[in-house]
């Protein structure tokens, strides 16, 4: 289960198969896939001299070398290598694609090579980014492109959409191919919450059971419990992607960015130090501590600058102590100077933008004062603590040091961890960001984050504060004490790990897609995919659960082995701009504050105009104001019971669709409609839930109460 080593496999097998001098010819989509896994030194090493994309039409002819083309199986890329074999640049074409091709495709090829120079075409299911051994995403091409179609729309669009053909063929043919790679034929289960997520389990499934991919999934059959495919949802845990990172891989992500394994520094000086690359597969000290937390990584850092240094004084031949061994007097000391000299030279690089890339993160926690607003963070994220967490949240919004961006998230984790509390300051927490330099349409992102990912949206309890017994659990974490106050966070996929390794996750929940004879067998490989983009944290979670399952005997030989997947890998910039371009699709509702939450005087009061959205028609509620006469006059939905007070019907509790429980509503009709059954109210339903006494007691106290029955 280790997409790194696959991914490299497949490109080892493609440049050592191939005899003589070779060029490689890559496309838009498969150059940041080869560059994952490999560096331009081992194609070297491999006679590959020149490497290029099929789409550079300034390419001279050479014919006395060999080309392997690794491209996707796009209609583009099949254009472009028609044109190539057309007018043939090279002796012999070695054809492969990074996905299936179609019958069409092949004779369309076959028809222009009229040289025949065209020795093999193979398909090679290398069709996503090996981020990590246990992690990878898809190609920032395959999310843009739509492959064959136009661009594609944002992952998540409003109902009936969900998850539009473009963007479900990308995720399908990257599932399919990791599937491929490590030949694995999985049952599926999916997030009950995300309809995106059972559409893409339903194609997943229908795929590996219908051609083309059929032939391909009739793996030999072994023994043990099959492989799970899990399909969650970003929308379930939108908090991991909003806090700040304390590892260097994912502080480096969240402060700089990472793109395709390159980090670019804008304000660097050297030019040579502006544009670094961050490689685990041929950077040792990058591999050993991209999970180091930051205060462990200064420490790994000092130890690196001393051994450069020792190797340093022990290759410097202009050194002054002429009884030292680094004196070049002999043949045999000019020897080992040439063969040690290149790696020193290597190590002196490495030296060079680990010291720079640390000193550039320093800066920016510095100038930014991020351990403090990291400290707000994590106890919005860890603790129920309402008073003290407003105080801070306001405070740090005040501050002029805060950047605008900071401000954001931090109004947004407030208002995602209250959002069900009575007595919230959401709209206010509004206000103070629009009067402290935020602008009103980067304020309403609190409201569309509350719509797109609030605790309606949710099927799990995410903070553990909506029963007595999740904030019991609670409590008795905290009591436990941690760590580090500035890495106490825990993914929501942690838990959900946990519970699946346990035999705890709910069928209902989590139901299958088939298979049900699956049930009752603990999966050894598990294959996790998250629609709407993982993150640094939560591939680092994976990787150090993997180590500890990797000698538990109840998991089977070799342990229980996980793989996360998603989307893309978010920090909280990416994340931000995917809910807000998504938001855009959506109706003008979503920028409102959901249905009971007041909203902020600034923001209504603001001149500035919500930004255009698609009219895409989307479910919503029944009106208050139609059912009013002939409905109930409070109805209260929850966890698939519905209290219906007053109205044609009567009074009572009564079961409702099993679906309805993941969207609770609460609605509250006019005073008129609630006079007559008041007194009854108060003393049934308000015993229940405080929050409809308290509403009812308000009207109630405006005019006389009638007698009760």
């Amino acid at each position: 289960m280790d997409v790194l080593k696959a991914v490299q496999t497949y490109i080892n097998k493609m440049i050592t198969e191939v005899p003589g001098m070779k060029v490689l010819l890559l496309d838009a989509h498969t150059t940041p896939i080869v560059s994952m896994v490999t560096t331009q030194s081992e194609l070297l090493a491999h006679e590959v001299y020149l490497t290029d994309r099929i789409d550079n039409v300034n390419r001279e002819p050479l014919n006395h070398l060999s080309c392997i083309a690794f491209l996707s199986p796009s209609s583009s890329s099949v254009e472009a290598v028609k044109a190539e074999l057309g007018k043939p640049r090279y002796g012999g074409y070695w054809l492969y694609f990074s996905n299936t091709l179609t019958k069409n495709q092949i004779e369309e090829m076959a028809s222009v090579d009229e040289f025949e120079v065209v020795k093999e075409v193979q398909e090679y299911f290398a069709d996503y980014l090996a981020q990590y051994p246990s992690h990878f995403s898809l190609t920032q091409s395959a999310l843009a492109e739509g492959g064959d179609g136009p661009s594609n729309p944002p992952i998540f669009l409003p109902p009936p959409l969900h998850l539009p053909p473009p963007t479900l063929t990308s995720h399908l043919q990257a599932i399919l191919s990791v599937l491929l790679s490590l030949k694995k034929r999985p049952v599926i289960r999916y997030e009950r919450m995300s309809t995106a997520g059972k559409k893409l389990a339903m194609e997943v499934q229908a795929s590996m059971s219908n051609p083309p991919y059929r032939e391909l999934f009739d793996f030999r059959s072994t023994q043990g419990p099959a492989p799970l495919l899990l399909l969650l949802d970003r929308r379930n845990d939108p908090v991991t992607p909003l806090l700040s990172q304390w590892t260097y891989q994912a502080m480096v992500h969240e402060l700089l960015g990472i793109n395709n394994g390159r980090v670019r520094i804008e304000g660097e000086e050297k030019i040579e130090l502006r544009d670094l690359v961050l490689s685990t597969s041929s950077d040792p000290f990058f591999s050993q501590n991209l999970f180091a937390n930051f205060g462990d990584l200064g420490a790994s850092i000092s130890q690196y600058v001393t051994e450069y240094q020792q190797r340093n004084s022990s290759l410097n031949p202009g050194s002054k102590d002429k009884g030292s061994a680094n004196r070049i007097e002999t043949v045999a000391d000019m020897k080992r100077f040439i063969e040690e000299y290149p790696e020193f030279k290597k190590l002196s690089g490495n030296v060079t933008k680990h010291v720079t890339l640390v000193g550039e993160l320093s800066k920016i926690v510095e100038r930014d004062g991020l351990l403090e607003i990291s400290e707000v963070e994590q106890s919005l994220a860890s603790v129920e603590s309402h008073a003290s967490d407003l105080r801070s949240v306001q405070n740090l919004i005040s501050s002029p040091k805060t950047r605008s961006t900071n401000k954001l998230r931090l109004a947004i984790l407030y208002a995602l961890r209250y959002q069900k509390l009575i007595g919230n300051q959401i709209p206010q927490v509004i206000d103070n960001l629009i009067s402290n330099g935020v602008s009103a349409d980067k304020a309403r992102l609190v409201y569309v984050m509350l719509n797109f990912a609030g605790a309606d949206i949710r099927q799990d309890d995410l903070f553990m504060n909506e029963n007595f017994f999740s904030r019991g659990k609670s409590a008795l974490k905290g009591l436990k004490g941690v760590e580090n106050v500035y890495t106490r966070h825990e993914p929501h996929l942690s838990q959900t790990l946990d519970l699946l390794l346990k035999g705890r996750l709910r069928d209902q929940s989590y139901p299958f897609v088939e298979d049900e004879s699956a049930r009752t067998q603990r999966p050894q490989d598990i294959i996790v995919f998250m629609i709407g983009g993982t993150t640094y944290e939560e591939g680092r979670a994976v990787a150090l659960l993997n180590q500890k399952l990797a000698n538990d005997a109840a998991g089977g030989p070799g342990g229980t082995r996980i793989l996360l997947g998603g989307s893309m890998v978010h920090n909280s910039a990416s994340f931000l701009n995917m809910v807000e371009n998504c938001a855009l699709n959506y109706p003008d509702s979503i920028f409102a504050p959901p249905q009971g939450q007041p909203t902020s005087s600034l923001l209504s009061s603001s001149n500035t105009p919500i930004p255009s959205s698609t009219p895409t028609p989307i479910p919503t509620t029944t009106n208050t104001a139609t059912t009013a006469a002939n409905g109930p006059s409070i109805n209260l939905r929850a966890g698939g019971y519905e209290l219906s007070v007053g109205g044609a019907a009567g009074s009572g509790l009564y079961r409702t669709n099993q679906e309805a429980g993941a969207n609770a509503q609460f609605e509250l009709p006019k005073m008129d409609a609630v006079a007559g059954v008041a007194g009854g109210i108060r003393d049934g339903a308000g015993r229940l839930w405080g929050n409809v006494r308290q509403r009812v007691e308000e009207r109630v106290s405006r005019g006389p109460t009638p007698q009760g029955r």
